[in-house]
């Protein structure tokens, strides 16, 4: 495992952080918590010690589940990271509850690096106007936590003033080579490091759209390299070859892909990749923004729809339509997965009534209503509820062989 210091206070941490939106889940969505334990503990073991979650990760079951999680001794062996709901914060006092109740659920005295979640400019004047500042003084005064930051998914204007406006020790923003200008960016990036801040990394794989699966397009452009790499390791490594990038998280849930990120993360020096392996993921890139339709990383924050709509689910669908150009195979997997084949409630781009709730709520700024009329267009259409039936008779028989 390569370590990075984090600027302000010397933490040597992990390049590879270990992050909790994503973890294993059973048949109805709950966490698969003996496997998610041995998961984040086998991580730990082999160097990882930044471990991130947050008050809504898989609806509110994420951070009870680290507070157990992290017994045994494992506590002690990390920085522990969650954040402070933004969005649902309405006053000073509440700020306090939020952060109270987290350490309870998380079962420590103290949060190693607490965030403000997932700002853009209009939550940071709101969270501003009722006190963040003098909250985030008298916590780190008292010890509730030790570092204060933020994460960001706003404008790169907004992202400078943000970080102006209080003494942060670290922020967190979303960034891999499809997202170079977009968000805070590498300007951003750049403008944190220059003030001194520490520099988190999430979405470095779009939510795992980097890694698979692969449009075959992309994969010939690897196929080039002279040193052969998964696209996973093609994203993380540029990401980790910025000297501004402190950790990079990753949403791990299989067992093999954290095999591979922790050899990953013991290679990838700042700097390392060479002039021909950076033109060869720019070429990637412009084939990724040729072949995708939907800015989507699945981080979820737009669920539940009031009307029922998977909307990652359909947004990967769509947009594993336009990168493996195989159509019959995406309607089917369309039908299958959000036709209720695959278990759960039909959540079909269709269900949609334009209520337009989601909108507020998505840190990728999606004009989500309107792509899913996008998807009605290009996935379902007069033999849906047949496809629908050829999937449930399929799944249904695979199930009693």
């Amino acid at each position: 495992m390569l370590y990075r210091k984090m600027p302000k206070n010397g933490d040597e941490l992990s390049v590879l952080g270990f992050g909790c939106m994503r973890l294993p889940v059973k048949e109805d969505r709950t966490i698969d918590e003996e496997r998610a334990k041995n998961q984040v503990r086998y991580a730990i073991d082999h160097g990882v010690n930044y471990i991130d979650t947050a008050w809504p990760y898989h609806m509110g079951a994420s951070e009870p589940f680290l507070g157990r999680a992290l017994a045994d001794g494992y506590r002690e062996k990390v920085k522990l990271a969650t954040k402070l709901p933004s969005w649902m914060v309405e006053s000073r006092e509440e700020m306090d509850k939020f952060l109270n109740a987290q350490l309870e659920k998380l079962n420590t005295d103290h949060i190693d690096y607490y965030l403000i979640h997932s700002l853009v400019g209009e939550l940071w004047d709101n969270v501003e106007k009722l006190g963040v500042a003098d909250f985030l003084d008298k916590a780190k005064a008292d010890g509730r936590i030790v570092n204060a930051g933020f994460s960001f998914h706003g404008s790169r204007e907004d992202f400078r003033r943000i970080v102006d406006s209080y003494e942060w020790d670290f922020c967190q923003i979303q960034y891999n080579f499809l997202d170079e200008k977009n968000q805070a960016g590498t300007e951003g990036l750049e403008y944190a490091a220059s003030k001194g801040l520490g520099v988190i990394i999430m979405e470095p794989l779009r939510g795992g759209k980097l890694a698979s699966p692969m449009p075959p397009a992309v994969e010939e452009i690897w196929d080039e390299a002279s040193v052969k790499r998964t696209a996973a390791e093609w994203g993380l490594r540029w990401v980790w070859n910025h000297p501004e990038v402190t950790v990079v998280l990753s949403g791990m849930n299989e067992e093999a892909h954290i095999e591979e990120n922790l050899k990953v993360a013991g290679e990838a020096y700042p700097n390392s990749l060479t002039e021909t392996e950076l033109e060869l993921v720019g070429r990637a890139e412009k084939k990724y923004r040729e072949l995708m339709k939907a800015g989507c990383t699945g981080c979820r924050y737009c669920m539940p729809c009031p009307s029922g709509v998977n909307i990652p689910a359909c947004f990967d669908a769509y947009n594993n339509l336009h990168m493996s150009g195989n159509a019959d195979e995406a309607k089917f997997m369309y039908a299958a997965s959000l036709g209720g084949a695959l278990g759960g409630d039909p959540g079909f781009a269709s269900q949609c009534v334009q209520c337009e709730e989601c909108l507020e709520k998505c840190p990728q700024h999606l004009e989500i209503p309107t792509l899913l009329e996008s998807v009605i267009e290009d996935l379902e259409g007069p033999d849906l509820e047949q496809r629908v039936a050829m999937a449930k008779q399929l799944f249904a028989k695979k199930t009693t062989d």
